[in-house]
């Protein structure tokens, strides 16, 4: 297709051509369930219901739309009776054809009609261009409809579209080369100068820089600096360093301004100590969420922290703390902001339960759980989210019997961020002792956190939730998969998409790991960094090495950064 656009949509273009195109999108690609199309189309032209499919002619544009939507109800195609091969409805006559196999091709070829939509996706297809075309006006009506139906849904508009303004239109003519980006592409790779025992910031500046979101934020050049001085502006600064790390510059950067900022701004972490990368993360957030005030746009916030900066859009989740009387039963409940999760780990002073107990070699979340009695990343989050008595010494006041009674508290997860970072507490603290501990915990590539939800506990509470089936004897994974074929009925008969509707998938992905070799009085941090799909690199400092999937997994593993695998648009 030429730059100019494509030149045979004019002859689509006739009398009431926008009103078919409208009906095309309402009653077939933005419609939902073939129910609902069926639903919409009668309610809108009752007279269809009683109408015979026939081809209509070429050039009469209104009653193909309304002919076509006598085959509403079907919405297959016409030669194969297909409907999962990309089917394609053309926009001159009634007739919807497998794109896969080539129907509507047959199609367009023998009628000379050259313009077919998607039905999946709603994007036009030129077959005298050879490929799927834009046009101003048809992407118009387009966004028009799909919003028309999400508002019929009941789901609001899903996502903003972005659309270049006149300025970045300009820059982009007067800057044509473009830099393309392989599976073998090293950008974004950079290794970072040690300015005297600040591998502590090193390792979560490339841990930082490789989380896409920010990522995506930065390079958007979306920050607007509210600061009487932009220099003293550690937002502006990493804005910097993000354009240093993905200019394609190779030689190791050094990171002199971004030292000095955290200096002045989190005096506690000034001076050639060694830190604790944790403490910095939790600094470095803590400054971010600061100075990117002036980011939100004013836009409401729907994370516990009331923040609607990129900080807390990515970082924010919401813990909640259930606290239950022992004499009433009575539940108190509290949502607090968080950044991270720190976890007790098995050889600290405070007491561990068994791991994974009642059970052998089961398997959640990708880990074994096997007699060798390995820590696993699932075992801490089981431990951190277990009810816990508090005892006759910490007694809360129960609003309910009006008297201070002992209770359980539990924690969950309210509301997860999308991505979420686990502190394992290696570093032990206390009157009597300072140490490291080194038990190795076993963390998955990807990670569900459905069974810590407090959704889960209340469907627990309620009897509606499943326990995975992996974890279960021989006789309980009968018993759920005759449960899970009753959910299935039900879901046919009431007609509920569970997976679409109802469910949010809480699945993540390890995108990043922060280890620490050596002692409390001397170590070093490294981290390991995803860059693409299976694609590790290694990151000490100022070198950058390659590393494979099981040299991520074996490391000890200090902070673990998890992407959400899919986003719910607000």
């Amino acid at each position: 297709m030429s730059p100019a656009g494509c030149s045979h949509v004019n002859s689509f273009k006739a009398d009431n051509w926008k009103q078919s195109l409208r009906v095309i999108y309402q009653c077939f690609v933005w419609s939902g369930t073939a129910e609902s199309r069926k639903r919409k189309i009668l309610a809108r032209f009752p007279h269809m219901e009683s109408l015979k499919c026939e081809p209509a002619t070429q050039g009469r544009q209104e009653e193909a739309g309304n002919y076509s939507l006598v085959l509403a109800k079907s919405c297959i195609c016409h030669m194969c009776g297909g409907h999962l091969n990309r089917l394609h409805s053309c926009l001159y006559c009634v007739f919807f054809g497998c794109f896969t196999k080539k129907h509507i091709h047959e199609h367009a070829k023998s009628k000379r009609h050259n313009l077919a939509i998607d039905l999946l996706y709603g994007g036009i297809y030129c077959f005298m261009c050879q490929d799927y075309i834009y046009d101003k006006d048809m992407e118009q009506i387009a966004k028009e409809e799909q919003r028309k139906a999400w508002k019929l849904q009941g789901v609001g508009e899903k996502y903003s579209t972005w659309e270049p303004t006149k300025r970045e239109l300009e820059l982009l003519r007067h800057n044509p080369k473009r830099r393309k980006i392989t599976t073998n592409c090293t950008i974004g790779l950079r290794g970072l100068i040690n300015l005297g025992n600040t591998c502590f910031m090193n390792c979560i500046v490339q841990a930082l820089t490789h989380t896409p979101l920010l990522r995506d934020f930065f390079l958007s050049d979306r920050h607007k600096c509210e600061m009487q001085s932009p220099n003293c502006c550690l937002v502006c600064e990493m804005s910097r360093l993000f354009q240093e790390f993905y200019s394609g510059y190779r030689s190791p950067h050094i990171p002199y301004r971004l030292l000095h900022l955290v200096w002045t701004h989190a005096r506690h972490l000034a001076g050639y100590e060694q830190q604790d990368a944790h403490e910095f993360l939790i600094a470095a957030l803590d400054v971010l969420h600061r100075h990117c005030k002036g980011d939100d746009n004013g836009k409401k916030a729907s994370n516990p922290n009331h923040c609607n900066c990129i900080i807390d859009q990515i970082f924010t989740g919401g813990l909640q703390s259930d606290v239950t009387c022992q004499v009433c039963h009575g539940v108190s409940t509290t949502i607090d902001p968080f950044w991270d999760i720190s976890l007790d780990l098995p050889g600290s002073s405070t007491p561990f339960w068994p791991l994974s107990p009642g059970s052998d070699g089961n398997v959640v979340n990708g880990e074994s759980h096997m007699s060798s009695g390995t820590t696993t990343l699932t075992d801490c989050l089981r431990r951190f989210t277990r009810p816990e008595h508090l005892g006759s010494s910490a007694k809360i006041k129960c609003s309910g019997c009006h008297s201070y009674q002992e209770s359980t508290k539990q924690l969950t997860m309210k509301k997860l961020p999308i991505v979420a970072c686990f502190h394992l507490k290696r570093f032990e603290h206390s009157a009597k002792l300072r140490r490291k501990i080194t038990t190795y915990v076993s963390f998955p590539l990807e990670l569900d956190m459905t069974p810590f939800m407090a959704s889960s506990k209340e469907s627990r509470m309620n009897g509606q939730y499943q326990q995975p089936v992996d974890s279960l004897s021989n006789d309980n994974k009968v018993l759920c998969e005759q449960h899970r074929l009753r959910e299935m009925q039900l879901v046919c008969m009431c007609g509920h998409d569970i997976i679409t509707g109802k469910q949010p998938n809480h699945k993540y992905s390890l995108f990043a790991v922060v280890n620490h070799q050596g002692t409390l009085e001397s170590g070093h941090y490294t981290s390991f960094i995803r860059q693409h799909k299976d694609q590790w690199f290694k990151c000490d400092d100022a070198i950058i090495t390659k590393a494979s999937i099981k040299d991520v997994l074996d490391s000890e593993g200090y902070l673990l950064f998890y992407h959400k695998q899919f986003l719910e648009y607000e």
